[in-house]
């Protein structure tokens, strides 16, 4: 039996036999595509059943091999980045693909750009990162220090200035990127889809810290590169360590910027009170629900996972404004939120977080109630890319 819904056919047994006609190649670089068993394979795998037949090419170790499971199909690619899309077009002409989506709007989306010219493929470009943000290419302010921000940040505007009016689709993870990609392409692009990234709203069991000292343990977790901003979080304990000695940090991640954080937290004085946990983690959610806050000091985000793992966790959030803050949380009902690169703000944060209990109960009851709706009406992600790509042929 066939169902109409919002001007499309469904079959009512299957939103995968709605999809099956579609071949589509992904323009990845995530090497850990070729580890079996790994999440990004399995997410793979998620998207390929609703899309019908799916190709993903990303840059490999040199060992890596081809792989098919089922309608997955792996394509290593051992060579240069620039010669990336010779493949990709190979890949189009021998399998009949009929749309390249890149990862994201730069080199990828160069690559993928590349690919289809000449092909009937067509092309989508996928944006997981508000690069448009300011501080995309800015590395600091007068209230706070400054942290490189990489050459190539400038270059990626470049690529994306010439990728995305070149997309026939676009997706994006938030509503504050689509507003910033409609005001800076004015007509030149088609309307982003928004489709946020997939987060599971199974909560797993709380997983100890390591042993500590601290009366009040804040946590932060990701990646430990330049644009989280991590030094602002230092900066902040750091004014009110006088007053609030027994407060303490967990950093949880990997990153090149793990010896200086760390040089750093011992010239602040606060040895102390930092815990680096800098091996590789799955229990990441388990470790924020035994801390006490969770703080972040990001620069720019396309959608901000951990924000949302945060209020699943049932720990009250101390934000830059990034991500979802605005969209989805709201800053003094949600979370608190402070200025980008504003040790200073986050400083009075951590000290209202600190002293009001009555304040940590009603943020974190109000942020996991946003969560969870926000979540329901995220629904199926795999089904939704899908029904993305189907538009556009």
């Amino acid at each position: 039996m066939l169902t109409l819904l919002y001007g499309s056919i469904y079959t009512t047994s299957s939103s995968r036999e709605y999809a099956n006609a579609m071949n589509v190649l992904f323009v990845s670089n995530d090497k850990n595509l070729f580890v079996s068993g790994s999440d990004v394979r399995r997410r793979m795998h998620e998207y390929a059943s609703t899309i019908g037949t799916l190709h993903v090419i990303s840059r490999a170790p040199a060992a890596a091999k081809f792989v098919q499971e089922g309608n997955l199909f792996l394509h290593p690619h051992t060579g240069s980045r620039l010669s990336m899309h010779k493949k990709a077009r190979a890949l189009i002409t021998q399998y009949g693909i009929e749309v390249v989506s890149a990862q994201d709007p730069f080199e990828h989306g160069y690559i993928a750009l590349k690919a289809v010219k000449g092909t009937r493929a067509r092309l989508h470009i996928q944006v997981h990162v508000d690069f448009l943000s300011p501080w995309f290419v800015k590395g600091g302010g007068f209230r706070s220090p400054q942290v490189p921000v990489p050459l190539l940040n400038h270059v990626r505007r470049y690529l994306a200035d010439r990728v995305l009016p070149k997309a026939t689709g676009i997706r994006v993870v938030s509503e504050r990127i689509r507003t910033s990609l409609l005001k800076r392409y004015e007509g030149q692009i088609p309307d982003p889809s928004i489709i946020p990234v997939a987060v599971s709203s199974v909560i797993p069991p709380p997983t100890p810290l390591p042993e500590h000292p601290f009366s009040f343990a804040l946590i932060t977790a990701g990646r430990l590169e330049p644009e989280k901003r991590i030094e602002d979080i230092l900066y902040a304990l750091a004014r009110i360590h006088f007053s609030y000695p027994s407060v303490g940090l967990f950093i949880v991640g990997t990153g090149r910027e793990e010896a200086k954080l760390k040089k750093l937290t011992k010239k602040l004085g606060l040895s102390n009170n930092v815990i680096f946990i800098t091996e590789w983690r799955t229990d990441v959610l388990g470790l924020m629900q035994s801390a006490q806050a969770y703080i972040q000091a990001s620069a720019y985000e396309g959608y901000s996972r951990t924000l949302v793992e945060a209020a699943l966790a049932r720990i009250p959030i101390i934000t830059t404004d990034v991500g979802l803050v605005g969209e989805v949380f709201s800053g003094y009902k949600e979370v608190l939120a402070a200025p980008v690169a504003d040790p200073a703000a986050l400083a009075v944060h951590i000290r209202g977080i600190v002293d009001d209990h009555q304040a940590r109960v009603l943020l974190v009851k109000e942020a996991e109630r946003t969560v969870q709706e926000h979540l329901r009406e995220v629904g199926n992600v795999p089904e939704r890319v899908s029904e993305d790509l189907k538009k556009l042929v």
